[in-house]
């Protein structure tokens, strides 16, 4: 899960960096180049490309290059750092679908949690007057759908290997990204091209490395690391695109994780 939020924050980072680039545009890059690795684990290893749980399969890629999309459209109104913390919301609808659709049961004291990191939202929102709304709406929507994909990987378990899950994600991406970015093409100058690339190799060491953490060890051991990335994206935030946080800011992110690793302990 370490290895996870650092090549995620790394892959944030590049996408603030490239916030001129269309966002589709930045989906199929972030994609295309992650299937060199993904088709080649897995014919190298005579794994099964198709799967067994493909209905699920193709609806976590569905899903999943929705979040995507919506969050890389969010980071060009939102401090990269912001934008993360507010995706991280995603838990919280998880557990919503979860109730509904997995027939589990939250306790009170986790419904306590998820209020304290919507305390933090509010006070992210409230004290900090120069945020877009845009960008809260786009990131708000974002973290729904990756509430959703949450509980999709949870119904596959084990039954796929998880370079296959994130296979059928990365195909769909391509296919989705690379239709939505035709009309609005920005050609690439320099070392940007190896930037779009490299936003594949670091998006599938993170979500091969986060599917794999889930898979092999329960939810509440592996859950609080992630939020890792939060830290790392925002330091990156300060130290390379000289964002500004207020003191408000730091507050309601900081209530926003912590709200989140408690729940994820108390599940315990």
């Amino acid at each position: 899960m370490i290895i996870s939020t650092m090549a995620f924050a790394c892959m944030n980072g590049i996408v603030k960096h490239l916030m001129h680039i269309n966002a589709f545009q930045i989906v199929f890059f972030r994609s295309v180049s992650t299937l060199f690795f993904t088709f080649g684990f897995l014919l190298k290893n005579n794994i099964p490309l198709l799967g067994n749980n493909k209905k699920l399969l193709v609806l976590r890629g569905f899903v999943g290059v929705t979040s995507m999309a919506l969050f890389f459209m969010s980071t060009k109104y939102l401090p990269i750092g912001t934008a993360v913390s507010l995706r991280y919301m995603a838990p919280i609808f998880a557990a919503v679908f979860a109730v509904f659709l997995l027939k589990e049961n939250i306790k009170q004291l986790q419904w306590l949690f998820f209020t304290m990191a919507f305390i933090g939202v509010l006070v992210l929102k409230g004290f900090d007057t120069e945020l877009s709304a845009l960008g809260l709406l786009l990131i708000f929507i974002s973290a729904i759908f990756s509430g959703l994909v949450y509980i999709i990987i949870s119904k596959i378990g084990k039954g796929d290997h998880p370079v296959v899950v994130v296979n059928y994600f990365m195909v769909i991406s391509t296919i989705v990204g690379g239709v939505f970015a035709i009309n609005n093409w920005t050609n690439p100058v320099g070392t940007e091209w190896f930037l779009l690339f490299s936003l594949g190799v670091f998006g599938y060491f993170g979500q091969v490395y986060m599917t794999k953490a889930f898979q092999v060890a329960a939810t509440n051991q592996v859950a609080p690391l992630k939020y890792l990335e939060v830290i790392f994206t925002v330091l990156f935030g300060v130290f390379i695109f000289s964002e500004v946080y207020t003191l408000w800011s730091l507050l309601g992110i900081a209530l926003i994780i912590l709200g989140l690793i408690l729940n994820a302990l108390y599940k315990k």
